[in-house]
């Protein structure tokens, strides 16, 4: 494992304007070009969080999806985030995990946020995504995931360095302000459950459906002390995280090795 290079990119995403997203997104990204390893863009970052899939979703020939690809290609970077996909008659929350060689990766959300309506229009994943950038094993997850621990359960490796199963979990997210402690609670909870770093990209501003949000994108560390906390404001912030700490936690605290083996039947 080396150090890993870590932009959060926390914006105000433009309701339902792809192209205003796209070209928004975009000239956040491009002025840190070359100065991070993984781009984190907040959830469905072209359209906002919307039921309206008709109107949203794109298909992965769609221009998003190209813009993504070409976008990592241009940064010399990973880029991710998550768009409304639609496959046939179906609608996915779909994170993209896009580098910059080419390789595009994906993770459909797995928990549909129920309140909102979105199980009743969206299609739900049932596996997990497990990527290698410098050495970390990443998870990444889409907002609502971050509540459900069994299903984000760091699993025991005995012949992984660490003796886990991922080193990372990162959520993206479009998670109301009204509801920031619980974010910002389960953020840490989440690291320190799973002896893991973790980083959350939420967005800011108002959406189409009135509801604000207020950002809180964090990166924390295995203990659950954040390493760097955003504000209520759109900020772009790159933040290098050491594996060192990670090792040398996981070895003088090995509480993985007194976890329960358990099947997890999505």
């Amino acid at each position: 494992m080396q150090p890993l290079t870590v932009t959060l990119v926390q914006g105000a995403t433009r309701w339902h304007d792809a192209e205003a997203n796209r070209e928004y997104y975009g000239a956040l990204v491009r002025a840190h070009a070359g100065a991070s390893d993984l781009f984190v863009l907040p959830e469905t970052f072209l359209s906002g969080f919307s039921n309206d899939t008709r109107a949203s979703a794109e298909t992965m020939d769609g221009s998003g999806v190209a813009w993504l690809r070409a976008l990592a290609a241009e940064v010399g970077a990973v880029v991710t985030g998550s768009l409304a996909i639609r496959e046939g008659d179906t609608v996915y929350n779909r994170l993209l995990w896009a580098t910059p060689d080419g390789d595009l990766l994906q993770y459909d959300k797995r928990h549909l946020f129920r309140m909102a309506g979105e199980h009743t229009r969206y299609g739900g994943g049932s596996e997990r995504l497990i990527v290698e950038l410098k050495g970390w094993r990443i998870l990444p997850q889409v907002c609502y995931d971050l509540r459900f621990p069994v299903w984000l359960r760091n699993r025991r490796q005995e012949d992984a360095a660490g003796g886990m199963d991922y080193d990372l979990a990162l959520f993206v997210a479009n998670w109301p302000a009204p509801r920031r402690q619980p974010w910002r609670t389960l953020l840490r909870a989440r690291a320190i459950e799973n002896l893991s770093y973790v980083i959350g990209v939420n967005r800011v501003g108002v959406d189409g459906n009135d509801l604000p949000y207020a950002g809180d994108s964090a990166v924390i560390d295995p203990v659950g002390e954040p390493l760097f906390e955003c504000g209520a404001q759109e900020q772009v912030v790159t933040v290098h995280i050491d594996p060192a700490p990670l090792l040398a936690h996981r070895e003088r605290f090995p509480a993985w090795m007194d976890a329960d083996d358990f099947q997890l039947l999505p």
